[in-house]
């Protein structure tokens, strides 16, 4: 690295680190000396380490190479080791990695996203420790005899990004061949197919690609840190989300089972248990629901049927929890009406999305008072019992087929599996003290014959 800082070898690393950063500095309105301010000083080396290692793959169009030159210079005062490690990351590009298989301070299985294959084990202490189970994490594999391992410059994507990221590694596969033709055009030269087809080789293609890695991942890392913001995410009914439970407490001296029977008369519910109710908007006013969006919270039943709320009876209270204010008072007046004078007067309770994710982010867990072995033992078992339910009932990430039903398709397979995966790195990424984080979904996969997929 120091070598790289020599007088006539700092245009080349200016220009790399201008196509690596320029276009998410420029998205982001700030110069490259804020990326700093922005994300800290670990951001700033992981992008330097990035376009370093970047810089070491690349030859000039003198045909020098910062590898190959350090190598020949001063390769003699390096131990044989580090010689074959310089000229190992020399030859390897950038790729796009899934974690999985973590041996916590000393190994994790890494496939290659881009290139595919099967998922190799490298041996990492410090990146096995901060890793999570279906991480997505950009950085170079390299194979030192029979051992692999990883290079200095590491990204970790989230799933979007990462997605988009591969669908500009692909449009560039797509777009090569194309690209070479057009060269070869403008500068004179005669090029048959088959040597138009080995432009779009892979590995060619990721050599020259390193600086999208680091641009993916920067732009990502300054909108979230810059423009921490979430787009409105509303119900069926496009009204802003929004958690409104509404407690009816019951009136002196009225027996749960009359409450009940008052309930078995309201158009729209349905019992699920003894002290359970599930709200579902009736057919005729399906047809003018509003189409959804990208950003809508739909809860639905196993028949497609939408669900406006819940109700559950305990403790002498009947509660009604809905996700939006005007469905609330939707409810509350359904209930009122039909429940009369067993019950008094409502009390609300109300949580908007914003505080609930704030919440969420900036307080610890409060405790069950529970032994944490028993604390985990309960929820585990309500964990296991809300998805088996979920096993069954469509989710929309699936086209509104249930899990068990989309993967009885290739197609529907594959979005089970990433499904899954999306779950099990959720709860992987909680605190260590939260029970969630302990939480085996190894049993999911079983159960759907998805098994040999969890690699």
């Amino acid at each position: 690295m120091a070598w790289s800082r020599r007088e006539h070898w700092r245009e080349p690393f200016g220009t790399l680190l201008d196509r690596h950063i320029g276009k998410a500095c420029a998205g982001a309105s700030i110069a490259p000396a804020g990326i700093g301010d922005a994300l800290g000083d670990h951001a700033m080396s992981t992008v330097f380490g990035a376009v370093f290692e970047d810089l070491l793959g690349l030859d000039l169009p003198d045909r020098r190479n910062l590898a190959d030159e350090y190598l020949r210079r001063r390769g003699w005062k390096e131990s044989v080791a580090t010689r074959n490690y310089i000229a190992a990351l020399r030859r390897t590009p950038m790729s796009l990695f899934e974690v999985s298989g973590i041996v916590p301070g000393e190994s994790m299985m890494l496939r290659d996203l881009v290139r595919g294959g099967d998922p190799v084990r490298v041996m990492e202490k410090s990146g096995s420790r901060g890793a999570r189970q279906w991480d997505r994490l950009a950085t170079r594999v390299i194979q030192l005899g029979d051992r692999a391992i990883i290079s200095g410059a590491l990204m970790v994507f989230d799933m979007d990004t990462s997605d988009s990221l591969l669908k500009a590694i692909r449009r560039t596969l797509a777009n090569a061949p194309a690209e070479a033709a057009k060269l070869a055009c403008e500068l004179g030269v005669e090029v048959d197919e088959a040597a138009l087809g080995g432009a779009a080789d892979l590995n060619l293609v990721l050599a020259g690609a390193g600086f999208l890695f680091t641009s993916f991942w920067l732009d990502a890392a300054l909108k979230a840190a810059l423009r921490p913001s979430r787009s409105e995410v509303v119900n069926s009914a496009g009204e802003p989300l929004e958690f409104v439970t509404v407690h009816f407490p019951l009136a002196a001296g009225v027996r749960l089972d009359a409450v009940r029977a008052a309930l078995s008369a309201v158009p729209g519910l349905r019992q699920e248990k003894a002290g359970f109710w599930n709200w579902v908007e009736e057919k005729a006013a399906v047809k003018s629901r509003p189409k959804p969006g990208p950003h809508s919270f739909i809860s639905t039943m196993e028949d497609g049927a939408v669900v406006l709320g819940n109700l559950e009876l305990k403790a002498r209270r009947l509660s009604l929890t809905a996700n939006s204010e005007a469905r609330a008072a939707r409810g509350q007046a359904l209930l009122a009406g039909a429940l009369g004078d067993l019950v008094r007067a409502p009390l609300l309770e109300r949580v908007d999305l914003d505080h609930m994710l704030a919440e969420g982010k900036g307080s610890p867990r409060q405790g069950s008072g529970l032994p944490p072995e028993i604390e985990r033992e309960v929820f585990s078992k309500a964990l296991d019992d809300h998805y088996r339910r979920v096993l069954d009932e469509p989710i929309p990430a699936l086209g509104n087929r249930t899990p068990r039903a989309a993967v009885k398709t290739a197609k529907g397979r594959d979005k089970v599996v990433a499904w899954l995966k999306l779950l099990e790195n959720g709860g992987a990424r909680q605190d260590a003290s939260d029970p969630m984080g302990a939480y085996d979904f190894g049993w999911m996969w079983r159960e759907l014959g998805l098994d040999e997929f969890r690699r």
